[in-house]
């Protein structure tokens, strides 16, 4: 009786598995996908932020980190208007990402002050010269989000995303 190798036993093998499992996927068609209006009103439908019910301004002159979140009256406009997929995510989104940038700061930045700026529609950021940038938070398209400011120069829309990164680029 003849001796197969196990190496050619094994290839053997290999190859009819691979052959099998292809015929066998290329007799299934594509699977169509029910879609979920929910999904698609989202995809389709870009959702403005609703405006402050507040028209508070808090002055900033001081190297700092300014965390704004929109107000209850704005978060409930925003539930009412989008799909409850879109506003728990965004609601846990910024929950994380400030949690996140916030020790960030803390450890790597220590001096720079942070500000928790809640029901305030206005920044104002006061500069060396002591020239004044106001920033409407109304006109800013996210329900939360983090500026970061040196007296010395403009104030900056920061990534929370990767807040290490824009923290070193804007402040060094």
């Amino acid at each position: 009786m003849k001796r197969i190798c196990p190496i050619k036993f094994f290839t053997g093998y290999l190859f009819f598995v691979v052959t099998a499992n292809l015929v066998c996927s290329c007799k299934n068609g594509p699977v169509k996908k029910e879609k979920d209006p929910s999904m698609e009103k989202s995809a389709t439908t870009h959702i403005h932020k609703p405006p402050s019910s507040y028209s508070d301004t808090i002055l900033i002159n001081t190297k700092t980190a300014v965390f704004y979140h929109a107000d209850s009256v704005q978060l409930e406009k925003f539930r009412k208007i989008s799909s409850v997929n879109v506003y728990e995510s965004t609601v846990h989104e910024s929950f994380f990402q400030m949690m996140t940038s916030r020790s960030e700061l803390k450890k790597y930045w220590p001096k720079i002050k942070i500000i928790e700026a809640m029901k305030i529609r206005y920044l104002a950021f006061q500069k060396k010269d002591n020239s004044i940038t106001v920033i409407d938070l109304n006109t800013n398209g996210n329900m939360y989000g983090l500026y970061l400011f040196d007296p010395r120069k403009e104030p900056e829309f920061a990534d929370m995303m990767n807040a290490g990164t824009a923290l070193s680029y804007y402040f060094k």
